[in-house]
C-alpha cells in the first residue's frame, strides 16, 4: 500500500494584499508550501504521490514546484471550498491507500506529527482522522464537535457555529488522513447549502459517520503546530515564532548570539558550537557552518559550506565553499562556484566568482576575481581585475603558487601566470607569464605639452 497526499494551494492571498498566491508567502525566507512539502516528504510520502491543488497564480506555484523536482498539479478554476478543491484530484484517491489532505499554508505541521496522526488513523481503523489542537483563542478555525459522551461527531466552520459552539477551544487544523476509497465515495455527497455557499471538506466527516464509517481525531502535542496565516500580521507572527524556534535550538547546541536583531536563520541551516552570529545576519538554504566562527554583522550566507574558525564580516556568499580559518570582509561578495581554501584572506570591496583560491592567498581590496584558478600563497595588490568576458565567451585565468599580482593589474583571460611570477603595477597582461619572471605590460607614456591651455575645461573656467 502506498500513501499519498493532496496539498491545498489554490488560495489567492487577498487578505495578504499580495500579487502572489498565499502559499508562496514566506516564513524564514522560504515559501510556506516549501515547509509543507518538506514535512509531507519527511513523513514518508514520495514526491510522485504528492498532488498540489493550484488556482490563482498557478504559474508561480508551478515554477516553484519545478525547482523542487516537480509534483503533480490539479487546477481549481473556481474557489468553491476545500471539498471542491479535493474533487479536482479525484484520480489520486486510489483504492486501498490512505491519503493525507493538508493546507499549503500550514508551515509548522511537521513530519513527526503527520506520521503520528497516520499511526493513530491506521491503529484505530478510522476512515477519517482529523488533526486537532486546543487553542485559547480559536479565532476563525472550525470547531471540533463531540457528542455527550465525548465522541467525535463532526466539524463546524466558524461562520456556521452557534454561540455555544463558538466557545469550543478544540479546533480543526485543516489536516486529515482519509481512507482514500471512503473519501472518494463521500465527495459527491457534499452540499454547498451553508453560510459560505461552498463545498466544505469538513462535511465529509458527517457523511462518513452517517454511512457507518469511523471517524477519529489526533490532538497535536504542540498547539503551535497548526498555526497558519491569512494576513500579513499572521505571517509576521509565524516568522517570529519560527525565528525564535531556530535560534532556541542553536542556543541549546552551543551557538552564541549577542543580539538577535535582524538575525534570520533558515530551518535547514547547521551551525557548529562556539560560533558567534552577529546582528543583521541572514543564513538560509542548506548552509553548514563549522565551529568557532564569527558570522556578521550584516552578512548573508546562502547554500554554503563554511569551515571552522572562519570570520565573515559584511559578506554575501552564495553556493560557495569556505575552508578553515578564512577571513573575509568587510563588503565582500562570494558568488556561486567560489572555493576558498584554508587561510585565505579576502579584504574589503572584493568580489570572487566561480573561482578557486589556494591556501593562504590574500586578495586584499578593491579586486574582482572571476573564472580563475589561483594557487597558494598568491598576493593580489589593490584594484586587480581578471577580465574573463569578451562580450561573447568567458575564459579562465590561471595563477601559479606564490605569484605576486601588482596593484591595478588587468589579467586578460585566457592567460596563465606562472609560479613565483610578478606582474608590475598598472600592467594589462595579455600574454602568459613564465614562472619566476616579471611582466611589465604598459602603454608608453605620451606627454602633450600645453594641454591645459587649449582644453575646453580651462576655456570654460
Amino acid at each position: 500500500m502506498s500513501n499519498s497526499a493532496i496539498i491545498l494551494a489554490a488560495g489567492d492571498g487577498k487578505r495578504m494584499r499580495s500579487a502572489r498566491p498565499k502559499v508562496m508567502c514566506e516564513v524564514l525566507e522560504e515559501p510556506m508550501i516549501g515547509w509543507v512539502l518538506d514535512s509531507v516528504s519527511g513523513a514518508g510520502i514520495s514526491d510522485e504521490n504528492i498532488g498540489v491543488i493550484v488556482g490563482s497564480g498557478a504559474d508561480i506555484v508551478k515554477e516553484y514546484l519545478a525547482k523542487r523536482g516537480g509534483f503533480r498539479t490539479f487546477m481549481q478554476n473556481e474557489r468553491k471550498g476545500t471539498g471542491h478543491a479535493v474533487m479536482q484530484a479525484e484520480e489520486m484517491l486510489v483504492k486501498g491507500d490512505n491519503v493525507l489532505v493538508i493546507c499549503g499554508d500550514s508551515p509548522f505541521v511537521n513530519a513527526d506529527t503527520i506520521a503520528a496522526a497516520l499511526n493513530e488513523h491506521t491503529y484505530c481503523g478510522n476512515d477519517v482522522t482529523v488533526l486537532t489542537a486546543e487553542l485559547p483563542d480559536p479565532a476563525d478555525y472550525g470547531r471540533i464537535i463531540r457528542d455527550s459522551e465525548g465522541r467525535f461527531s463532526g466539524i463546524t466552520e466558524k461562520k456556521d457555529c452557534t454561540l455555544e459552539e463558538l466557545q469550543i477551544t478544540e479546533i480543526n487544523s485543516g489536516v486529515y488522513w482519509f481512507r482514500a476509497e471512503t473519501l472518494k465515495e463521500a465527495l459527491p455527497k457534499l452540499s454547498d447549502n451553508n453560510a459560505g455557499g461552498e463545498f466544505y471538506l469538513t462535511d465529509t466527516v458527517g457523511i462518513i459517520l452517517d454511512n457507518g464509517g469511523k471517524a477519529g481525531t489526533f490532538k497535536a502535542a504542540d498547539p503551535g503546530a497548526v498555526l497558519g496565516a491569512n494576513t500579513r500580521a499572521d505571517l509576521l507572527q509565524l516568522n517570529i515564532i519560527a525565528k525564535m524556534a531556530v535560534i532556541g535550538k542553536l542556543l541549546e547546541e552551543g551557538v552564541e548570539f549577542v543580539s538577535t536583531d535582524g538575525v534570520i536563520i533558515g530551518k535547514n541551516v547547521t551551525v557548529g558550537r562556539d560560533t558567534k552570529i552577529l546582528p543583521g545576519t541572514i543564513i538560509r538554504g542548506n548552509t553548514i557552518i563549522g565551529e568557532n566562527c564569527v558570522i556578521g554583522p550584516n552578512s548573508l550566507i546562502e547554500n554554503c559550506k563554511i569551515g571552522n574558525g572562519v570570520i565573515l564580516n559584511n559578506v554575501q556568499a552564495y553556493d560557495s565553499r569556505v575552508s578553515d580559518r578564512v577571513k573575509a570582509g568587510p563588503f565582500v561578495q562570494l558568488r556561486p562556484g567560489t572555493i576558498l581554501h584554508e587561510g585565505v584572506k579576502i579584504g574589503d570591496f572584493v568580489e570572487i566568482k566561480n573561482s578557486e583560491i589556494g591556501v593562504n592567498t590574500a586578495v586584499a581590496h578593491l579586486t574582482y576575481v572571476g573564472d580563475s584558478d589561483v594557487g597558494k600563497g598568491v598576493n593580489f595588490g589593490c584594484g586587480c581585475v581578471t577580465a574573463n568576458y569578451d562580450g561573447i565567451n568567458k575564459y579562465r585565468t590561471t595563477i601559479g603558487d606564490y605569484a605576486f599580482i601588482g596593484c591595478n593589474t588587468n589579467l586578460i583571460a585566457p592567460v596563465e601566470i606562472g609560479e613565483n611570477a610578478t606582474t608590475a603595477a598598472g600592467s594589462t597582461i595579455t600574454k602568459s607569464v613564465p614562472p619566476d619572471s616579471l611582466a611589465v605590460e604598459r602603454a608608453q607614456t605620451k606627454i602633450i605639452d600645453h594641454w591645459e591651455k587649449n582644453s575646453k575645461r580651462i576655456k570654460k573656467a
